[in-house]
């Protein structure tokens, strides 16, 4: 049985159905309440970014994606899923959200991930990253998120999302918060981060703080 389970399309099948709850869940809500609907048009309306944020907000981050859309992007955009079972799951929601994947870690298929990245973000396209995926520590950026910034001129943008009603996986790393129907949700676009080419380690502080605000903005505006 655990075998079965396991199995690539039960994993799959499991993936879709997540995709789905998510994507009704986050439609059976009231608002969304926007902060920073100013960085968000830039990411609509501007040059291929780095969106990113942290794990834990990953099942409400669709929110990003379909306000992007309603206020004019045409941009395509893809997530970075690593290539452990759990990312492979993440990687089956995303394509279920209408979302490309790369596959790729820092630790597993790392260079040829960032290769991947690199080609999407030359390509025109836009890129959501968590930086303390997939295994953490929780909130605490590793250093692809910023060489990626500083190799390709793209800027980060710092991002959150919240559910004012939500399950949380304890068993999780990063007691993740899943959304449920009938709450209030917000989304949180902080500034455009630039990083430079040449010591672009010396950013990941000013990466880290910045997620840090966005999440603690978005639970305030749920909390409202």
């Amino acid at each position: 049985m655990a075998s079965f389970l396991k199995s690539a399309p039960i994993q799959a099948a499991a993936a879709r159905a997540l995709a789905w709850y998510i994507h009704t869940a986050l439609r059976l809500q009231a608002g969304p309440r926007i902060a920073g609907r100013e960085n968000l048009l830039l990411l609509a309306r501007g040059a291929p970014m780095i969106a990113a944020f942290w794990h834990e907000t990953l099942p409400c981050m669709q929110l990003l994606w379909r306000e992007a859309r309603r206020v004019g992007m045409t941009r395509p955009a893809s997530v970075l899923a690593s290539r452990h079972r759990d990312g492979q799951l993440i990687g089956n929601i995303a394509r279920g959200l209408g979302m490309g994947v790369v596959s790729g870690s820092s630790t597993r298929g790392g260079a040829a991930g960032t290769r991947e990245l690199v080609r999407v973000l030359e390509g025109g396209g836009h890129i959501g990253i968590t930086p303390d995926g997939p295994r953490g520590p929780a909130r605490r950026a590793a250093p692809g998120v910023a060489a990626l910034a500083g190799l390709t001129g793209a800027r980060i943008l710092p991002c959150a999302a919240a559910a004012s009603r939500f399950v949380t996986l304890w068993q999780s790393w990063d007691q993740m918060r899943v959304p449920l129907p009938f709450g209030r949700v917000a989304l949180v676009c902080g500034p455009p981060i630039a990083v430079p080419r040449q010591g672009w380690r010396s950013a990941l502080p000013e990466i880290e703080a910045a997620l840090d605000a966005a999440r603690a903005r978005a639970w305030l505006e749920v909390r409202e």
